[in-house]
């Protein structure tokens, strides 16, 4: 696991210290990225286990991964290595977001904790959950055919496989892909 900040690196220390480990609650790990598959996945976790007046048996990890810069600008060419402090900025922004977005939708949420890793999607998301010894992990599905599945890797699949722990794979209904859960 490679941390890419001091500020991430105190972020997930303090998350995993707050961890749920002492209000003996299970974990329940959700991964998120900027799309809106994992923000409907994350909204569905919300409804049907932590809705307003259900008893909260878990303790909510929100967790996204931010790719290194280096592997998002690919082979290196001529400039590359002036590129990498714009795409890491902009990378740092974007898990920003997503944290925010998660932080507004899990208001209802009283025992939750946030995390940004850098890594791998799926390695970061399984490491979790060992670090985590968490009971569920939930993940949302893009609904990529097989083929964009083989060439693209699916971080579903992959955490069907690898992750320790009961993992749930959420799907948009095909009639709501522009509404969110309420």
């Amino acid at each position: 696991m490679d941390l890419g900040s001091i500020e991430e690196r105190d972020m997930a220390a303090e998350a995993t210290a707050e961890g749920g480990g002492g209000s003996g609650k299970g974990v329940m790990v959700v991964g998120i990225d900027d799309s809106d598959h994992s923000y409907y996945a994350l909204q569905w976790t919300l409804q049907h286990f932590f809705g307003p007046g259900q008893p909260q048996q878990y303790h909510l990890v929100v967790l996204t991964a931010k790719p290194p810069a280096s592997s998002v600008i690919g082979i290196a060419g001529v400039g590359s290595a002036e590129l990498l402090p714009t795409v890491e900025v902009d990378l740092k922004r974007t898990s920003a977001r997503v944290i925010e977005k998660a932080k507004q939708l899990c208001t209802q949420v009283i025992d939750v904790s946030y995390e940004v890793f850098e890594g791998d999607a799926r390695s970061v998301i399984c490491e979790a959950v060992d670090r985590h010894h968490a009971e569920m992990l939930v993940v949302g599905c893009h609904g990529y055919g097989a083929w964009k599945r083989a060439v693209l890797g699916s971080v579903s699949d992959y955490c069907t496989h690898h992750a320790h722990c009961t993992v749930m794979i959420v799907k948009r209904p095909k009639h709501k892909k522009s509404e969110h859960v309420s």
